[in-house]
């Protein structure tokens, strides 16, 4: 099990470590419940120095990355960040990613944690344009600072004007008097804020000056679970969840970042599963009946037929109702219609809602 460079110090702040993607990682400080509301309605600090960065640099970066990844690269600019996936040749999705625009002939990839390997070895194996590549993963460290006061919070430690950054750009300066640390305004949470990748060895220095400037706002440490709660409200996938090897990425909501304008890693057959018409899509449900989905239950009609399974589900902490997503028959897919949920021989009530559950 690796361990993230924090490690220690989040075990001294009284942290559950939990096995997380071939990692030991902190899953909460205090409580899920206390930790959602930090970020939904404060400011806090995730840890994610466990996620994946491969470099890819030179004249072909640009070729390498348009052929792996299903959206357009070539539409971003220095400084832009844009959400795409590695789609696989069977119709599945390798892994779903960032890609960041530095420079010409310069990008920086964010992977899946557990994903670094198969990622690097899929994208590798299809370079034979001879990108430069490298993988920065062990030398970085990753923190989201999350939340309605992240901005005033990290505001102080930076002279950049980061109330004027637009969602998914990014810029790479000064902080806490760090060097070169990357300030993207990016999330997975759905609250705001940003993430902030520094070398390991100034990792502890910026972690201590981000909780000094967030000092007077309460600014708190969440771990995983209140992540995976927060992303779930925003509909937010998750790798090996919602979305995975055998997964259509058309019918798992990634047509918005599917561009047939060139060609990519199996586009011809992800472009007539389209327009054959797709059979189930993934969608957001919330319960009507007490009671909250958990992953796997089965998701079913009136009579008790089985129409799939539930993918992501929770209690939502700012809905307080159960939520969640998984895969139908187009035909149940629409709003307002009514599934139910399995629980234990039971069936409970719940309607198709439009993602996200919890609006800005």
């Amino acid at each position: 099990m690796k361990t993230v460079p924090l490690h220690q110090l989040h075990v001294g702040l009284g942290a559950k470590m939990v096995p997380f993607a071939g990692f030991e990682m902190p899953v909460r400080y205090s409580s899920d419940l206390d930790e959602h509301h930090t970020v939904r309605n404060n400011v806090g600090v995730f840890d994610v120095s466990h996620m994946g960065e491969f470099l890819v640099k030179g004249p072909k970066a640009l070729d390498l990355i348009q052929k792996v990844s299903a959206n357009d690269a070539a539409a971003l600019f220095d400084g832009k960040v844009q959400y795409s996936y590695l789609p696989n040749e069977t119709c599945g999705v390798v892994d779903d990613l960032l890609v960041y625009r530095i420079e010409e002939d310069s990008y920086l990839l964010v992977v899946n944690a557990s994903n670094i390997e198969k990622d690097w070895n899929w994208i590798q194996s299809h370079n034979s344009e001879g990108a430069e590549m490298e993988n920065i993963s062990d030398a970085t460290c990753l923190f989201a600072v999350q939340g309605p006061n992240a901005t005033a919070t990290l505001q102080k430690l930076t002279t950049l004007d980061l109330a004027a950054m637009d969602y998914y750009t990014f810029q790479i300066g000064e902080m806490a008097g760090i060097q070169d640390v990357i300030i993207s305004a990016t999330g997975y949470t759905g609250a705001g804020g940003f993430e902030i990748y520094v070398k390991n060895e100034s990792a502890e220095a910026m972690w201590k000056a981000i909780f000094e400037a967030g000092e007077e706002f309460g600014i708190k440490p969440v771990g995983l679970g209140a992540r995976d709660t927060l992303r779930l409200e925003k509909g937010f996938c998750l790798y090996g969840n919602d979305i995975d090897d055998q997964t259509s990425p058309l019918e798992g909501g990634l047509g918005w970042v599917t561009k047939f304008t060139k060609d990519f890693i199996n586009s011809e057959n992800l472009k007539a599963q389209k327009e054959a018409g797709l059979k189930r899509k993934l969608v957001g449900f919330e319960m009507i009946d007490r009671g909250i989905p958990r992953g796997h239950y089965e998701l079913c009609d009136a009579a008790g037929n089985k129409l799939g399974e539930v993918t992501s589900g929770t209690q939502s902490p700012t809905l307080q109702k159960g939520i969640g997503m998984g895969y139908v028959p187009t035909e149940f897919a629409k709003a307002n219609s009514e599934v139910f949920i399995k629980v234990r021989e039971k069936l409970l009530k719940a309607r198709i809602v439009k993602l996200p559950f919890v609006k800005n």
